[in-house]
């Protein structure tokens, strides 16, 4: 990493471990006093950059990034938009219930969780970091094409014993008629799809500003896997989060595709889906080996 990365990265380890704070341990206080930290040291470390203080003792500034300002992407700015999405994202319980009061508040809050960020960073900061590209324009690969039918069958091997054994599936609420199942559906597909928009399109985007692609990657996974966590995916879940989270930050720099991640994780969730439907009703959905 370059002299400034490593300045940086501090401030945005302390940003992300808020995740696990608020998400896992469910210590609101430190997850607060941890975006504190986070940014204020961020503000601290722009101060103290040597860009900083050639700029202050009236050099010519580096040469400019587009919309980013004179000295470039401000770290204290893209760790603030990731802090405001983890708190509007804390504002509510993230337990799966499936009542219209829930998938509302599910709704407004994750909703607001990309769209907040997404319009600060457009309309106020004036840059592009944050951004949906929802297609390539290349046609998706044979690999591609087999890592979709390799999701599946992974799936349909692994998840069903992860969520019976080890009793996870008891943190979804029991789906036992046709409407319930049918909110599940439009809930685990809908939460599903928020995942890439916000872990993927602006968490690992803004941090990818700063840091190489395999760190941003990193701190992106630690965000990603503690929302997993209090969702309902406990016990040995993060077996299996933890890579689908850095798995899913190392295709979209590949494929540089929103469909295509949007894609995988919808197949995954399909499969998560049919778990739940089968594990609270057994024999509904024989299509398992558990």
């Amino acid at each position: 990493m370059t002299a400034a990365a490593w300045r940086s990265l501090a401030p945005a380890v302390l940003v992300c471990l808020a995740a696990p704070a608020f998400f896992v341990f469910g210590w609101t206080m430190a997850g607060w006093i941890l975006l504190a930290a986070g940014v204020g040291a961020g503000v601290l470390v722009e101060r103290s950059s040597p860009a900083a203080m050639r700029v202050a003792a009236g050099a010519q500034p580096e040469r400019p990034h587009p919309g980013d300002g004179n000295r470039g992407p401000s770290l204290t700015r893209d760790l603030g938009l990731i802090a405001i999405g983890l708190l509007i994202v804390h504002a509510i319980p993230l337990a799966a219930e499936l009542d219209n009061l829930a998938m509302l508040r599910f709704t407004l809050a994750l909703g607001g969780a990309v769209a907040v960020p997404y319009v600060i960073s457009r309309f106020v900061f004036r840059h592009r970091a944050i951004s949906f590209p929802w297609r390539a324009h290349r046609r998706w690969t044979r690999l591609q094409w087999g890592w979709l039918v390799a999701v599946l069958v992974l799936g349909w091997l692994i998840l069903p014993f992860y969520f019976i054994t080890s009793g996870v599936y008891l943190n979804w609420p029991v789906v036992d008629t046709p409407d319930l199942i049918a909110r599940l559906f439009v809930g685990v597909g809908a939460v599903g799809i928020w995942d890439e928009l916000f872990f993927i399109c602006t968490v690992f985007a803004l941090l990818r500003r700063h840091f190489p692609d395999s760190v941003a990657n990193v701190l992106q996974a630690i965000v990603f896997v503690s929302f997993l966590w209090e969702l309902g995916y406990r016990a040995w879940g993060p077996v299996l989060t933890i890579p689908f989270a850095l798995l899913q930050g190392f295709i979209f720099l590949r494929t540089h595709s929103l469909a295509y991640v949007v894609t995988v994780h919808l197949l995954f969730d399909a499969v998560v889906f049919a778990v739940l439907v089968h594990a609270h009703n057994p024999g509904l959905l024989p299509l398992f080996l558990v």
